[in-house]
This record gives C-alpha cells, sequence and structure tokens, in this order.
C-alpha cells in the first residue's frame, strides 16, 4: 500500500496536467467554447483579490468590484483581462439579443461600429477599446475590436440606428423596435430631504438576462478627468443604465424616454458622450455641455444630476431636435421613461402622456404620490423603500407588475402594449443604487443586485410555462437578490461592507 506522502507528487502531476488542458482549450477555442465544453475556470470570491498591474478585482454582495487605474490603454488591458469570462458571456447575450430582435446579422452591427461609430469616438476611448480587446486575447478569448465595439454600443445600435434605417431604406416587414422603458429614478433636494441634501436613487429595467449580468462596480482612476465610481456591464466603458459618482463632485443618472425616434449617423455614439460627461464634468453645465457635444439621439434619456458642491439638482432632457434644462435647489425630479417637454414628446416620440394605463404614467404618478407624501423625510433609507414599491397606480392594488417602481414583466399578463412587450416578457427591475450627498463626498454607494423588493426569478420554471421565449433559454439564469451592499473607492476584499453593518 502506498503511503500519503509517495501519492503526493502523483497527485500534483494529475492537477497539473488538467490545468494545463483546461488552459490550453481557453487559448485555442476561447472561454465561451471552453465552458461550453464543461471546463470551469475558478472565479474569485471576496476573500482574495486578482490582480493585474495595478487593476484588481473581487466579489460582494453578488457584485464584481473592479479597480482599473491608469493611461486609457492601460485601464483597458486590465478590464479585458480581469473581466474576461464575463465579457466572453455578455457577448453570446447581447449578439443573440441583437441578432434575434432585429433580423440583422451580427456582422451586420460590426460594419455599423466600424464604419460609421468607430471615426467618431475621441482617441482616449479608442484606444481604451482596443485594450480591452487585447486584455481578452491574453486571457484566450477571441473576440477582436468590432465585436467589442458593437457590444458597446448594444443599446443604440438595435433600437435607435436599425428604425431609422428601416425607414430611410424603405424595407418591408422589419420587425417593430419600439424604444422601451429603463429604469425608475428620482433625485431630491433642500426642504424636500431629511437633511437638506441630495438624494438620489435608480432601479435599472432591462431584460433579466442582460439584468442578471449587470452586476460590475467599476472604481475607476483614468489619467486625466475625474476619478469615477459607477455600476456597468463587463466590457463596456460606460454605466450604461447610468448611475456613478464622479470625484468632481457630480451625482449622475437618467431614464430612457419611450417611443422615441430619431439618429444622426454623423453624431458620437451615446455611450462615449455618456462617459466622457461622467469622466470631466464637475458642474451640472459641464455636463449639459459635455453629453450634448455630437449628440447622435442614441439611447435618448432625461438625465437627472446632482451637484453635491452646491446642492443643487436638474433634469436635463436630450432629444434630438430638441433638449431642455430644469434645475432647483430645493424639489425633486423623478424619472419612469416618459418625455418631459412637450416639444419632445410631439416632435420626437409617439409617446401618449394620457394613457394611465401605460407604465410610464403610472410610475410617474406613483412618484409624486412617494415624494409628496414623503416631504422633509426623504433619506437614503426611504429611497431604499421607494425602488422595491409595488403599488399599481392604474388598479389601485399593491403587486409586482410593470406598472410599479419595481418592475415585474415576468407577473404581467398585459405587458406593455405602449413599449410592444408581450405579456410575460422577462423584464423589469434588475438592480438597484442609491446615493446621497454624504456618501457623494466619500465616494460611495450602496447598491442591491436583483429585484430591489427581495424576489427572487426562476429562469427554469418560467421557460417550462413560458414556450414562447426559449429562444432565451441559452443564456437566461436564476437572478437572485443580494443584500443591499455598500462600495467605495480604493476598497479591497478583506472590507466587506453591508449596508445595514457600514454605518453608510
Amino acid at each position: 500500500m502506498h503511503s500519503a506522502r509517495n501519492r503526493l507528487p502523483f497527485l500534483l502531476l494529475a492537477i497539473f496536467l488538467i490545468g494545463l488542458l483546461s488552459a490550453q482549450l481557453v487559448r485555442d477555442v476561447g472561454w465561451p467554447a471552453a465552458h461550453a465544453a464543461g471546463f470551469q475556470v475558478a472565479r474569485p470570491d471576496s476573500t482574495y483579490d486578482v490582480t493585474l498591474g495595478k487593476g484588481y478585482r473581487f466579489e460582494r454582495g453578488g457584485w464584481t468590484y473592479i479597480h482599473l487605474e491608469g493611461t486609457p490603454h492601460d485601464i483597458g488591458v486590465q478590464h479585458g483581462y480581469l473581466l474576461a469570462s464575463e465579457i466572453a458571456d455578455f457577448y453570446g447575450v447581447v449578439r443573440l439579443e441583437m441578432t434575434h430582435n432585429t433580423q440583422h446579422s451580427w456582422e451586420f452591427f460590426r460594419r455599423a461600429g466600424r464604419e460609421m461609430l468607430w471615426p467618431k469616438i475621441d482617441s482616449e476611448y479608442q484606444e481604451e477599446l482596443q485594450g480591452i480587446t487585447d486584455g481578452l486575447k491574453d486571457q484566450g478569448v477571441k473576440l477582436d475590436l468590432w465585436d467589442l465595439l458593437a457590444m458597446n454600443a448594444f443599446a443604440e445600435l438595435p433600437d435607435y440606428y436599425v428604425p431609422w434605417l428601416n425607414e430611410q431604406t424603405k424595407t418591408a416587414n422589419g420587425p417593430d423596435r419600439t424604444v422601451s422603458g429603463h429604469c425608475s429614478a428620482f433625485v431630491a433636494t433642500g426642504s424636500w430631504t431629511k437633511d437638506h441634501r441630495i438624494v438620489m436613487a435608480h432601479n435599472n429595467w432591462t431584460t433579466y438576462v442582460e439584468g442578471v449580468r449587470w452586476r460590475i462596480v467599476f472604481d475607476l482612476v483614468p489619467r486625466s478627468g475625474y476619478r469615477l465610481l459607477m455600476d456597468g456591464l463587463p466590457g463596456i466603458i460606460t454605466s450604461d443604465d447610468d448611475f456613478g459618482v464622479n470625484s468632481g463632485g457630480l451625482m449622475i443618472t437618467e431614464t430612457t424616454i419611450s417611443r422615441f425616434h430619431g439618429w444622426d449617423p454623423n453624431g458620437k455614439p451615446e455611450f462615449v458622450r455618456a462617459r466622457k460627461a461622467m469622466q470631466y464634468a464637475g458642474s451640472i453645465d459641464d455636463f449639459v455641455k459635455i453629453i450634448s457635444d455630437g449628440n447622435n439621439g442614441g439611447y435618448a434619456n432625461d438625465w437627472l444630476l446632482g451637484d453635491r458642491k452646491s446642492g443643487e439638482i436638474a433634469r436635463f432632457e436630450l432629444g434630438l431636435k430638441h433638449t431642455r434644462l430644469w434645475r432647483t435647489d430645493d424639489g425633486y425630479f423623478a424619472g419612469s421613461n416618459f418625455p418631459s417637454d412637450p416639444e419632445v414628446t410631439k416632435d420626437e416620440t409617439t409617446f401618449n402622456p394620457d394613457n394611465l394605463s401605460s407604465s410610464p404614467n403610472a410610475r410617474r404618478l406613483r412618484w409624486e404620490q412617494l415624494l409628496n407624501s414623503n416631504k422633509g423625510n426623504i433619506d437614503s433609507s426611504l429611497a431604499e423603500v421607494f425602488l422595491a414599491d409595488h403599488y399599481d397606480t392604474f388598479t389601485k392594488k399593491t403587486g409586482p407588475n410593470l406598472r410599479t417602481l419595481c418592475g415585474h414583466g415576468e407577473t404581467s399578463m398585459e405587458g406593455e402594449p405602449g413599449w410592444d412587450v408581450k405579456p410575460y416578457d422577462p423584464s423589469g427591475a434588475v438592480q438597484a443604487k442609491v446615493i446621497d450627498t454624504r456618501m457623494a463626498e466619500a465616494m460611495t454607494f450602496i447598491a442591491r443586485i436583483g429585484h430591489p423588493c427581495g424576489i427572487a426569478f426562476d429562469a427554469a420554471q418560467f421557460l417550462s410555462t413560458h414556450h414562447d421565449f426559449s429562444w432565451q433559454s441559452p443564456i437566461m439564469e436564476d437572478m437572485e437578490s443580494g443584500p443591499w451592499t455598500q462600495f467605495r473607492i480604493g476598497e479591497h476584499a478583506g472590507s466587506l461592507r453591508t449596508a445595514s453593518s457600514a454605518g453608510r
């Protein structure tokens, strides 16, 4: 009988050979194929960091925190290398969604990115995108620059460019790509809040196949501009649900304008303008100037802003033909995918502001009810409650659906006709974030992954009864709700903080 000591060298050799085989498969065929073949690449947990140069990552509360620092290319390389498996996974999601929903090939989107978008992108962000591609290559993931560019434009190419192109070319039988709603949010200040300072909150609405992956917290230290703390997606250089804070004192979020139409092929990509504005704007006026420069109409939003230095908040509605800015140091602005300017509504959307059964209008009314009834008491704790709210102002009943601030498409028998969303569509609120002036001063915010109300989504159970969504089965996963968790700049894995224990 061999002793344990005698067997140890053989065991170590076997482990080495298995690891070598797995690594070679990843290098030869890329992460997606290796994953499909049954090989699992270990992902770090909250007990240690994974580093590359000045970049590192760790897991907490269902989120992946990633610190990126240096030149644009360095930041990109760190991003691509440290999130390689997540980027490859998200690529599979956006490729399937974009091709299925538009009936255009992936090469169509690669070409649109290469020929239309790339020449309009600032060199700083071209270098960062190239860096991500280089970092992916170092990890054996075979995605090129044009794959990555099309991924970064996933919010604007299928929903803004494609409908414009179909109209220009008179495409017959093209799918109707109506811009649906994304997100519920508010910002308040002055006599409306408990400490007379700014409170901002946002929950992200999207498909569950995207939302379960919308779990990255970026601590970004660029060579120029302000330091950023924002949520986001793997491989994407901006937040894309656009929640974040910078060291210049600006607090930022937005909600999408429903049923918007318009596109300028000569404009600058929205994802680039949004990132640049978050990185370089130290005031509300700075933000408006940067986000408007080269406006292409893509991903048209009502931006909600707060300047922690002055206590002033603003709503900036950015259409393509019309823009308008509202600002105050004593009041609130709320968003739930409704246009605010009648000129934008009339000239740039097919939105009906009088249909109280629609999700944007029902949620707009609910924001008014909650914020007005809590004037003078609004703080971060109440903001968490608001984001989890399930009261339907149209039916006057409580229960999760697409008319509630915490949206649940999987329970909605009606869907959302105003967005051409089918009944039981697996989409809705997928995560939430809250920040106030005190947090912004410390460059921190609190966040919860999954439905803000805490209800989990069971993918297998859903697919077993909703076969018309079976095309999503290769990419659909369970969506659990994590705890409210605090994140701040410069953290490492050991400094574990949940919102209840962090003291905020």
